[in-house]
């Protein structure tokens, strides 16, 4: 017997079908229900039709108030202009019962409607896109611009004047508004040949972009002119926006006292945030963030960093002093340079740290102590005629005192303060201290011989043409300093052509190096002495720059006359020494018997003088009378 077994896998599916009423009872509630839908949807329909004649009631009543002047103007509705564009548009449609020629009709308007929509698209385009002339008359120019040249209302006489004081247009701008005229201005000059307005000079725009940025930045007329003279428009508006901004918080390891690994790892721990400057330092490091004072933590007062500008290490680095060397500081204080130069010859040698204030003296002789510089002489001196006091130094460093224009980040007053007058006061200073540095050095150190001169400021008259004079008036050469960044040295500044050696000093500045405005060169001594015809040289160059006009001297009253002795009538002296009966005074020649009077106007040192001199050639009579007696003596005794 064989028996098979059969395992379902799923369940049959059971088709389902229509069910058909059979009976005639089902087949009347079937048409019963059917009658009802039909019934409601009837309802429906007519619901929906009240609904929509009460909206048409609403919108009419709305037309009509605001026909009755219900709404203002700008409050209209706008149900009319939707009706006419339905019918525009409804009489533009296309039928297919049209014949042929009402269709071509309705097609071309309705082609025309679109490119004119079109148009009228991109016009609105171009008026929203287009910019605001920079240059033209008040009443086209929404920014009061100044009027262009040989226009009407602009006098002849002066014309650079009124061009510069109608910059503004006798308008207050924002400072939004004057930042988009003078990102304008500088597109403009940028390509002046294409984009400039017809009719319009570059003198023109040169005068609006100068009153612009001085009202926006707030410089005086002397400072915005040298700085437009030294950069082109678009990088003189960058260095005024880099002036505005902070320089980056550095400090300068002590390797005397501390490593920088080890320096970062204490700060760190103090919640600052450090990290290392750049790769041409050693021992920089910049602080991005900190918990506590920079300059008031355990690790600042035991002298293990210093609190010091990035660009103020690059003198120093140019100066490259070398262990056991003769080192001038000539401006020493408050002592950031000098104690890097102290831990770079590793307390050998001998520093000279000189600065002309007493006060300042005493801060640099405390950091000096606080930073552990052993080999470092503070003294009180100034610095023009330093090579008399001393001298044969190896190596000097001239960190010259300047107007401070390359750091007006730190002190914003010097954009109002500074003018002609004290550059050309400071740049004569600056002439004597830099010869007296290179009298001081010793052309022929077996090790130096350099002088490092650098300042803080931008200044030409105070960088390259300081140098420029030290070329002429001393045997030295620029020679290059090694440093791996910074901008040559100009050549060619206004009416002036300097030495091309002086490409070799270098320039820093805010907008390129994120770094205050600085100037640094370095000098090679070859001679001793003066350049023949150096005395030249200074006179013209101080033909060329007048000199500061002197202070005023105190006149004193002169004494009254002294009384007339009863013998001869000759005016008796009040010096003692004068009239001392043992001093023997030569006899005064009389005209006329009597003693000759002093001319008019004759001041009272020439008559000091003549009455010093008459003690001394009496004297003198002395001394040759007695050496005479002595002779006579003498030959009497030998025979």
């Amino acid at each position: 017997t064989v028996s098979v077994l059969y395992w379902p896998l799923a369940p049959r599916a059971e088709t389902v079908m229509p069910t058909v009423p059979k009976t005639a009872k089902a087949r009347r509630e079937l048409e019963a229900a059917r009658e009802e839908a039909a019934r409601k949807a009837a309802a429906a329909a007519a619901a929906a039709e009240e609904e929509e004649e009460e909206f048409d009631e609403e919108e009419e009543e709305f037309l009509d108030s605001d026909e009755e002047g219900g709404f203002e103007e700008g409050d209209e509705l706008g149900f009319s202009d939707m009706e006419e564009d339905d019918e525009e548009e409804e009489e533009d449609d296309i039928n297919d019962d049209d014949d042929f020629e009402t269709k071509a009709a309705k097609y071309k308007q309705k082609m025309l409607k679109i490119s004119r929509e079109a148009a009228e698209e991109m016009l609105a385009d171009k008026q929203r896109d287009a910019k605001p002339k920079v240059l033209g008359t008040a009443d086209e120019d929404e920014f009061g611009g100044v009027p262009p040249a040989g226009a009407d209302g602009a006098e002849g006489e002066g014309e650079e004047d009124d061009v510069a004081q109608a910059g503004l247009g006798g308008m207050q701008h924002s400072a939004q508004e004057l930042r988009d005229r003078v990102k304008e201005v500088v597109r403009v000059l940028s390509n002046f040949k294409e984009l400039r307005e017809e009719g319009q000079r570059r003198e023109d725009y040169l005068s609006v972009l100068r009153a612009d940025l001085m009202e926006l930045f707030e410089y005086n007329e002397f400072l915005m002119d040298a700085i437009l003279e030294m950069f082109p428009p678009h990088e003189a508006v960058q260095f005024l926006e880099a002036m505005e901004k902070d320089r980056p918080v550095t400090i300068r390891t002590n390797t005397i006292k501390a490593k920088r690994r080890d320096l970062v790892q204490a700060l760190t721990k103090r919640g600052m945030h450090v990290e290392p400057l750049e790769k041409w330092s050693k021992v920089g490091l910049q602080v991005f963030e900190s918990n506590v004072p920079v300059s008031g933590t355990v690790e600042y007062l035991a002298g293990h960093y210093m609190v010091q500008s990035a660009v103020s290490f690059l003198p120093v680095m140019a100066l490259a002093p070398q262990e056991n060397e003769r080192v001038l500081d000539m401006a020493a204080a408050p002592g950031g340079k000098t104690t890097y130069i102290c831990s770079l010859m590793k307390n050998t040698g001998v520093v000279f740290a000189n600065d002309v204030s007493a006060t300042r003296a005493k801060a640099l002789n405390g950091n000096l102590q606080r930073l552990g510089c052993t080999n470092a002489i503070v003294t009180n001196y100034d610095g023009t005629g330093y090579e008399k006091i001393c001298r044969n130094f190896d190596r000097v460093l001239l960190d010259a005192p300047c107007t401070g224009t390359g750091v007006i980040s730190r002190d914003k007053s010097i954009k109002q303060s500074k003018s002609a007058d004290d550059i050309l006061r400071m740049s004569q200073l600056q002439r004597r201290l830099l010869v007296s540095a290179i009298d001081a050095v010793n052309a022929n150190s077996p090790t130096g011989g350099y002088v490092v001169y650098s300042t803080c400021s931008f200044m030409v008259e105070e960088d390259e043409a300081v140098v420029d004079y030290a070329l002429r008036a001393r045997h030295v050469e620029v020679v290059p300093m090694g440093l791996p960044f910074g901008r040559p040295g100009v050549t060619k500044y206004r009416r002036h052509r300097f030495d091309p050696q002086v490409a070799e000093s270098r320039k820093f500045f805010p907008h390129v190096h994120n770094m205050d405005g600085f100037f640094v060169c370095k000098l090679r001594k070859l001679k001793d002495g003066p350049k023949q015809g150096a005395e030249d040289a200074g006179a013209e160059d101080a033909a060329e720059t007048p000199a500061p006009q002197p202070k005023k001297k105190v006149v004193k009253k002169q004494a009254p006359a002294p009384a007339k002795s009863a013998e001869n009538g000759a005016p008796q002296s009040s010096s003692p020494r004068v009239n001392d009966p043992k001093v023997s005074r030569p006899p005064s020649r009389k005209v006329g018997g009597k003693a000759p009077r002093p001319a008019d106007g004759a001041s009272d040192d020439a008559k000091t003088n003549r009455a010093e001199k008459e003690p001394v050639a009496a004297k003198a009579a002395k001394k040759k009378t007695a050496s005479g007696a002595k002779a006579g003596s003498k030959s009497k005794k030998s025979a």
